[in-house]
């Protein structure tokens, strides 16, 4: 593909092409041409929370590749793969709008070529103790980290962006990179707030499951971290954040408060904390979290 672009620090293109799309590890290798960019990974379905993401990219003045793969090495035997929502088409053209300069959509054969088996990653400790989203579904991050750390080997971002919705992940990410120096040499990995709908639930590619009754259930996770943020202490904010989401009929995976930067519980109260929770709501699985205040 003959179409390399030339950025200046304001994020400006030196031409007017178009976005590009690289459906092969050959073509968005030869793309890059070894530029670094900043990365965005996506599984597709996007929605505001994702278009900020490629919106913080597009200002730093790199070329901008956004990568759209679901995978399917983190999801448990009796998760939604099959169901995910696929919206190729729509996401492309939202890519294009936003100044998205390249996106990634491999099948899976190039993420996972026939007869080489992934690269295993050792996971860190955010990943495999606090008893959150490795407790409750086994085998998860291994598959983040698989898909996560050969999308870096292909792409060598200088930034990787990743929303703060998916908390413990974005740990885990950080953590990886971090022990996986020097093989992403220079690797800065961003975290972007949660962006919300106007009623206050967090914006996410599973909320298009959720009819209009089950939407007001699902406010339950964000109407829970509202009371928690009033409590005056760790315990109380884990009680209300149960009895709010019991209210609103969710089956409740975990509603705690834990440290910002290990999520194991809280020990120090003069640190950083954070509040996350998990609920089923029928056979949708919502995640949300906030940073709490700190206690004294």
């Amino acid at each position: 593909m003959n179409h390399h672009r030339r950025f200046d620090r304001s994020g400006r293109s030196g031409d007017a092409e178009a976005m590009q799309i690289a459906r092969t590890v050959r073509e968005l290798r030869d793309w890059l041409d070894g530029r670094r960019a900043a990365f965005v990974p996506t599984m597709g379905a996007l929605h505001e929370g994702h278009l900020a993401l490629i919106r913080h990219a597009e200002s730093l003045g790199e070329p901008v590749v956004v990568s759209i793969f679901v995978n399917p090495t983190q999801f448990g035997p009796n998760e939604d793969f099959s169901r995910y929502p696929r919206t190729l088409e729509t996401d492309l053209a939202a890519c294009e709008e936003i100044g998205a300069d390249l996106v990634f959509t491999p099948a899976a054969e190039e993420i996972y070529p026939p007869g080489q088996p992934p690269m295993e990653i050792a996971l860190p400790p955010v990943a495999t103790e606090p008893g959150l989203e490795d407790a409750h579904r086994p085998g998860h991050f291994r598959g983040v980290c698989q898909v996560v750390a050969r999308l870096f080997d292909l792409v060598e971002p200088a930034v990787a962006i990743f929303g703060e919705k998916d908390y413990q992940q974005l740990l885990v990410i950080r953590a990886m990179v971090k022990q996986e120096q020097p093989r992403w040499q220079g690797l800065t990995v961003t975290g972007l707030p949660t962006v919300r709908d106007p009623d206050g639930l967090a914006m996410s590619s599973r909320n298009r499951y959720l009819d209009p009754e089950q939407r007001d259930r699902a406010l339950g996770l964000a109407r829970a971290l509202q009371a928690a943020h009033a409590a005056q202490k760790p315990d109380t904010a884990e009680a209300i954040m149960i009895e709010t989401l019991r209210a609103h009929d969710l089956a409740i995976d975990y509603a705690v408060v834990r440290d910002s930067e290990t999520l194991m519980p809280v020990g120090d109260f003069s640190r950083p904390t954070r509040a996350l929770i998990a609920a089923r709501l029928d056979d949708v699985r919502l995640i949300d979290n906030q940073a709490m205040t700190v206690w004294t």
